[in-house]
């Protein structure tokens, strides 16, 4: 059956607001000038004009651009001649203006494109319900430095489900992409609804690169806010700077928007009784030991028993779905698994509340004017025993009591209560450790006995679990070989070489899997052929360095604006290296200990070292979690800098027999 294309696009006049353009005004535009040279000799994509207007009323938003640049590249060329465009429910595209410029003349296209009507199908599956639609756009006849014209503008019309849009605005305007060069840069958001909208403009600098500090405003209906440039390329060093941005959104405070929202809630939480409608649950859990155990089959059994539906065209609604309809049809969004999740800690009288997060935009949220439409999704937060925990209903295959569970990362969120302002999350240190590994290798000969025992805790266990399960055995050998070549540095003396002929008799198998405690074990076990790393000086030496323990990402670290978040697992080693040659028991590093305690992170490495042998046990506790801020951060950066001067393993030298390698040795060490 065909579709009404026209309630998905249509070709039509510009709308009053939008800040068009004759054709005679638009060819003036595009002439070339001593910038527009000096970018096309630099290779650069030169776009001669760029109008954008964000307008908003109560009914609806759009988005309109008019723009022209030069098709120069062949890869512009391509992509210029067929792109997809997806919408949402009730949003049309509106086609103004399709035409080129080519050689000095002005040629409508419409009559050359073509648009079919597809569904969104990338977006249609794994629980994820979607009306939305892809428009396949496509021009015939584009030739190379063609100057391409578009105006066009995406409408959003507002459902009667989308309150929350039609009560608010939220929108971010983020300054150009540095890819582009522009003759003429111009900007416009226009207010036409009946509430006031505020703007913050964050991150824009001075001429000499300082940002500037933060301007706010207020836009009353009928009015607009914009910015104008020629001649521009966005200054920002995109690889250490933030790209200046604009946000806006209604005027409106955290308190008044946790009461706009809180009788959502309350209303589907007050009226939810578990024992009329769950009978069977409700048995389940009053025959269960403890309470931690109460509570690990309830988070459990909304995560896996309970389908995760994402219903694109209802999460910018917050009227949440009953806990007795969820609980029915075993099916629901993030809204509805954690209301139900919380109806069920309500019956067992553990305090719990439902929050507001957005995992995506967490760091900019404390930039962010206050909206509810910064948060895409709802988990639920646990106080329970002196600790807070934060879970999330719509995961799958966690386990554990509560302590032992996947720990989240993010900082703020919106309590979903009266009177509430945005919170920012404790940071978490760790009962246990998530990685505790036992290293053992034995050199005998020229032979090697090697084997690691790896337990994993919290998100690892669920991880190494999920992995395990879901990957040929094989390939998670080759893995596990993969990473010793570099560890054992192998890397250095035998590159090239297949790992299988290296690792010989290689082994890997599940030890123990301990669901309650969220314990997953594992061993791997192998013989080694030559277990010595030897340098170009046919010196030998044992050595196990693991790189996972280095925090390479803190370390080279070098952003201007952005603060570090620092989110690591605990972690523990025991490293065994024996051999039956005698070692140099007094060369630095092998005996080298280290002891760092910060605000952020403790790491120790404690030796035991003897004539054949070495040991180091070695610990990281991080607090996670937690922001590092650019005044913290090279202090902390010197810190993980010391864990990189061979504080992450532990290597052994060699003395070679005879009395002449001796004498090298005291005479090279002299």
């Amino acid at each position: 059956m065909e579709q009404n294309t026209d309630q998905f696009y249509r070709f039509c006049a510009v709308q009053p607001w939008a800040a068009t353009l004759s054709n005679e005004e638009i060819i003036a535009l595009i002439k070339e000038t001593p910038f527009s040279l000096e970018q096309t000799d630099l290779g650069r994509d030169y776009c001669y004009f760029l109008n954008k207007d964000y307008y908003t009323d109560d009914a609806k938003n759009a988005d309109y651009a008019l723009m022209a640049y030069t098709l120069s590249q062949p890869e512009n060329l391509e992509r210029a001649s067929m792109y997809d465009m997806t919408l949402e429910e009730n949003e049309l595209f509106e086609f103004h203006r399709i035409s080129v410029l080519r050689n000095g003349v002005l040629i409508d296209k419409i009559p050359d494109t073509k648009i079919k009507v597809l569904d969104n199908e990338t977006n249609s599956n794994g629980g994820i319900l979607s009306s939305s639609k892809k428009l396949n756009i496509s021009i015939k006849d584009l030739r190379l430095n063609d100057v391409l014209i578009l105006e066009d503008c995406r409408v959003k019309t507002f459902a009667e489900k989308e309150f929350l849009r039609k009560d608010f605005v939220k929108h971010v305007f983020v300054t150009a992409d540095n890819y582009w060069a522009y003759g003429e840069y111009n900007y416009r958001f226009i207010n036409n609804r009946d509430r006031k909208v505020a703007y913050k403009e964050c991150f824009f600098r001075d001429e000499n690169g300082n940002v500037l500090p933060k301007e706010t405003g207020m836009l009353n209906k009928g009015e607009n806010y914009s910015i104008h440039y020629k001649n521009y390329i966005n200054p920002v060093d995109s690889g250490r700077e933030l790209y200046p941005f604009v946000d806006f959104a209604t005027e409106a405070s955290w308190k008044e928007l946790s009461n706009y929202i809180y009788p959502l809630y309350k209303d589907v939480l007050e009226n939810a009784d578990l024992s009329s409608f769950a009978p069977d649950l409700v048995e389940t859990l009053d025959n269960l030991p403890d309470l931690d155990a109460k509570i690990r089959y309830s988070i459990e059994f909304v995560q896996n028993n309970i389908y995760y539906i994402f219903n694109a065209d209802e999460m910018n609604g917050h009227k949440p779905q009953s806990a007795e309809v969820t609980y029915q049809n075993k099916q629901g969004d993030c809204k509805a698994k954690s209301v139900l999740l919380k109806v069920i800690l309500d019956y067992l009288q553990v305090d719990s509340q439902i929050v507001l997060v957005n995992y995506n935009a967490d760091f900019y949220i404390k930039y962010y004017l206050p909206s509810l439409l910064s948060f895409n999704h709802v988990i639920v937060k646990i106080d329970y025993k002196d600790n807070e925990y934060f879970v999330d209903a719509t995961s799958r295959n966690e386990f554990g009591t509560l302590e032992n569970r996947s720990v989240l990362s993010f900082c703020f969120y919106l309590p979903v209560n009266e009177n509430q302002e945005l919170q920012m999350r404790k940071p978490t240190t760790w009962n246990n450790y998530a990685v505790d590994e036992e290293i053992r290798l034995k050199a005998v000969g020229n032979q090697g006995d090697f084997s690691i025992k790896s337990t994993y805790r919290f998100n690892r266990a669920n991880n190494m679990r999920n992995y395990f399960r879901n990957t040929n055995k094989r390939e998670i050998l080759d893995s596990w070989n993969n990473a010793m070549f570099y560890t054992l540095n192998y890397c250095n003396d035998r590159n090239g070489k297949d790992y299988r002929d290296i690792f010989k008799n290689a082994a890997i198998e599940i030890v123990s899997d301990d669901k309650e405690a969220n314990e997953f074990t594992v061993k791997y076990t192998a013989t080694i052929e030559q277990p010595y790393f030897i340098d170009q000086k046919n010196k030998r030496f044992l050595m196990y360095f693991d790189r996972n323990v280095l925090k390479n990402g803190v370390r080279d670290f070098q952003h201007s604006d952005a603060s570090y978040w620092h989110n690591f697992d605990s972690e523990r080693y025991d490293i065994l290296l024996e051999t039956d040659q005698k070692i140099d028991t007094e060369e630095r590093f092998t005996i080298q200990e280290c002891d760092i305690d910060n605000s952020f992170f403790k790491h120790k490495t404690k030796k035991s070292i003897t004539k054949n042998s070495g040991r180091v046990q070695i610990t990281y506790d991080p607090i996670t979690n937690k922001e590092i801020l650019l005044s913290e951060i090279e202090d902390i950066k010197e810190a993980y800098h010391k864990v990189a001067d061979s504080n992450f393993g532990i290597g052994i030298d060699i003395i070679e027999p005879g009395f002449m390698n001796f004498l090298k040795h005291k005479f090279g060490k002299n």
